[in-house]
């Protein structure tokens, strides 16, 4: 495309190129100054060697030859893993203890001149902030304290780094390295407490486990109870129903006699009775009383001075008869 050119510059007057040359790279200086800044990206732009500006996400013109991009800055949280650092405890014991820090940048300005290496900043600041506060606790609180040590770590790294700009939203103690004869100390220990642990749920499910068979035992046996006393109270309804029914059917007997016994007086006294009926009649009864098993019998003397006067009677009823 330039050799086409070429030919037709060629037959211009110098001039003329010359400001058509100039204006080409005056529209290619524009061009190469129009930035765009990305989402969660700032720039800091400097003016003759002075801060001047902070470019935030957008299309941004800068002067040509005048003003310039200084740094390149991620809005964005960001992560710091810091190798292990060395600390010793209050009573004395040497450890290692590696941090992560998460932080993000609030002031592109301040962070970019507020210190020079931010990064190095931070790790420094981290280490000595951390043996601050490990030379406070002694080994048992350091490995059971991590939250405590966390919260004050952020407390004082975020004012510390508040002047550079920087926010710093969590720290964490990624790993607690303590000596290696410690490390046997609290693996026998752990050991320990596992067995021990194991002992307590075995006792307590043997325990458990007497508890429930004595309890089945129990409602067993109570089963059993109810069971003997509805049997018993059975037994006995029955057999209070037999006897009632026995004594009903006795009185009813009874009745029975005594309507009879009733009705046979009442027929004799319907029939007016003569004095030799009645005398017969007694004698039928005395008769009945012979066949018991009575061993003496006592004969009232009226029934002896009618015994003859029976006799007689009897007699005189077969002749008529005849």
């Amino acid at each position: 495309m330039i050799n086409g050119f070429a030919p037709l510059l060629a037959a211009m007057p110098i001039p003329i190129v010359f400001v058509i040359v100039l204006l080409a790279l005056i529209v290619i200086v524009l061009l190469l100054n129009i930035k765009i800044v990305p989402q969660a990206t700032a720039q800091v732009i400097e003016r003759l060697g002075s801060y001047t500006k902070t470019w935030h996400t957008g299309v941004h013109f800068k002067i040509p030859f005048i003003e310039r991009v200084a740094m390149k800055i991620t809005l964005m949280e960001q992560v710091v893993d810091f190798p292990p650092q060395p600390v010793i405890t209050k009573d004395n014991v040497r450890m290692q203890i590696d941090t992560v820090v998460f932080y993000q940048i609030t002031d592109c300005k301040l962070y970019a001149y507020g210190v020079t290496n931010p990064l190095m900043a931070i790790e420094n600041l981290t280490a000595t902030t951390l043996r601050n506060i490990i030379g406070e606790l002694d080994l048992d609180q350091t490995l059971t304290s991590r939250d405590i040590i966390n919260t004050k770590m952020r407390s004082i790294l975020d004012e510390a780094t508040d002047p550079w700009g920087i926010k710093v939203n969590r720290v964490e103690l990624k790993n607690i390295i303590p000596p290696k004869e410690i490390q046997d100390a609290m693996e026998k220990q752990m050991k320990a407490e596992r067995e021990r642990r194991e002992l307590i749920l075995k006792a307590e499910g043997e325990k458990n486990s007497t508890i429930l068979i004595a309890e089945g035992n129990k409602q067993q046996l109570i089963l059993a109870a109810e069971a003997e006393k509805e049997s018993a109270i059975l037994r006995a309804e029955a057999a209070r129903e037999a006897k009632i029914k026995e004594a009903e059917g006795e009185a009813e007997a009874i009745l029975k006699i005594q309507e009879a016994t009733a009705r046979g007086i009442k027929m004799i006294n319907d029939v007016s009775p003569s004095d030799a009926v009645l005398t017969l009649k007694s004698l039928e009864a005395f008769e009945k009383a012979a066949d018991g098993k009575a061993t003496k019998i006592i004969i009232p003397s009226k029934i002896q001075g009618l015994a003859g006067l029976a006799s007689a009677l009897t007699e005189s009823v077969k002749d008529t008869d005849e």
